[in-house]
């Protein structure tokens, strides 16, 4: 912990110093990130009451420096924390990393943030075509470097046909995916799901 909270604003590790260690447990990670270890820490503040949950995930090298050289950064985790710091204007102020042995004895670079940090989100479901785009075009002010996006987008509508076409395909993929579900589970290929069931 000590590790992390270096990586920290000094007020934040004012902040983290009156927490302490309470328990570990590994998670079993999604299809996205198989073969990455992950754990959740439990910390405790003032007393059993006061618990902070923190996610530590394992960081790898970038996929890109197999092909553009080393990223630069010595510490993998450290690339993807400074890189969300980029792209998010206000994200988990927890957002740390360290390099450490964990549980297993397997030394790695880890990122820790917050299990939740209750930051809220955008219901793009519900929104009108005009709140969307509005929400988009604001979205866009905020990542990234937007001329060197616009450079690379250009001034025609090759960018745009291509997005839509690919959000259509990725529409009727879904669609597809989904008859193909109810087939199997209307043909006992799939056992039904009661209410309950997870």
């Amino acid at each position: 912990m000590k590790a992390y909270q270096e990586s920290l604003a000094p007020s934040l590790r004012s902040l983290m110093t009156r927490f302490r260690y309470a328990g570990m447990a590994r998670k079993v990670v999604g299809v996205r990130s198989v073969g990455i270890r992950e754990c959740a820490v439990m910390l405790l503040g003032r007393d059993d009451g006061d618990p902070l949950l923190m996610k530590v995930k394992e960081a790898q090298p970038s996929v890109l420096e197999t092909y553009l050289g080393p990223s630069g950064y010595t510490n993998a985790a450290e690339r993807v924390v400074e890189g969300e710091w980029l792209m998010q204007a206000g994200g988990d102020i927890l957002l740390g990393w360290l390099r450490c042995a964990g549980p297993d004895g397997h030394e790695a670079d880890y990122y820790v943030r917050q299990m939740r940090d209750w930051k809220g989100s955008a219901g793009v479901d519900s929104m009108t075509p005009q709140l969307l785009a509005d929400y988009g075009r604001s979205s866009g002010l905020l990542t990234g470097d937007r001329i060197a996006i616009a450079s690379y987008l250009g001034s025609g509508d090759a960018a745009d046909i291509t997005l839509t076409r690919f959000a259509g395909a990725y529409a009727e993929q879904n669609e597809g995916d989904y008859a193909a579900l109810r087939a199997a589970a209307a043909s006992n290929r799939l056992p039904r799901l009661k209410p309950g069931d997870s």
